[in-house]
């Protein structure tokens, strides 16, 4: 793919694109985000967001989790796009639900390396689990006690919206999908109050018509 911004090239890989510096906050790991989104704003086409992917855009998510001590996913994602097992070599996954809405018969909870967050008043579950908060999981008091440099969300935007509620986001990787969508799919955010918090552009990328942008946030 090109990069366009900053430095502009015809050629980058997806390694030496995101493969990059991010400090770790006092008290907590580096959040970053990775979602796609159509141009009209969805992040999901015919109830999942892999249709509006592409090869690229897999290969960036796929060197982001690669970078990553911990994916941080909300249940609805898991179900929806199909998630198998946690590779043994790879992150931990934890999963964000307030009430546990699995069978726990799915393929993905057969690894050890994936983990259910719930609020300290959900239900018992027959997988590893961490609690933090009551009614909703407390997603500061839970990040904080996670032995992690980077924690990459994949969303959806439930979790993307009590992440930015909560000022956790530290990085923002966009893919823009070449299609209108049409539809009420979710947009990236939802539930978070509104208000201004400023990020700032460090790349953007293009291929086949796919742009990719990369923010960090602007403390």
């Amino acid at each position: 793919m090109q990069r366009l911004f900053p430095n502009p090239a015809d050629h980058v890989t997806v390694r030496e694109a995101y493969d990059v510096p991010r400090p770790r906050p006092t008290g907590r790991p580096w959040v970053s985000l990775c979602m796609v989104s159509s141009l009209d704003g969805s992040i999901v086409l015919d109830e999942n967001s892999r249709a509006l992917s592409n090869p690229v855009d897999q290969q960036v998510l796929l060197t982001l989790r690669s970078l990553a001590d911990v994916v941080l996913v909300g249940a609805r994602t898991v179900r929806a796009d199909g998630y198998g097992p946690p590779r043994a070599d790879g992150p931990r996954f934890v999963v964000v639900s307030r009430t546990a809405s699995f069978t726990f018969e799915e393929r993905f909870w057969s690894s050890d390396r994936a983990v259910l967050l719930l609020p300290e008043d959900g239900p018992d579950v027959p997988v590893p689990c961490l609690r933090a908060g009551r009614g909703t999981p407390d997603l500061v008091a839970a990040l904080a006690t996670l032995e992690a440099d980077l924690v990459l969300s994949e969303g959806g935007a439930t979790l993307n919206g009590l992440l930015t509620a909560a000022d956790l986001v530290d990085e923002l990787n966009l893919t823009w999908s070449p299609q209108m969508a049409g539809g009420d799919g979710s947009r990236l955010t939802r539930g978070a109050p509104e208000g201004s918090r400023p990020m700032r552009l460090v790349h953007l990328l293009e291929d086949d018509g796919f742009v990719f942008s990369r923010y960090v946030r602007a403390r």
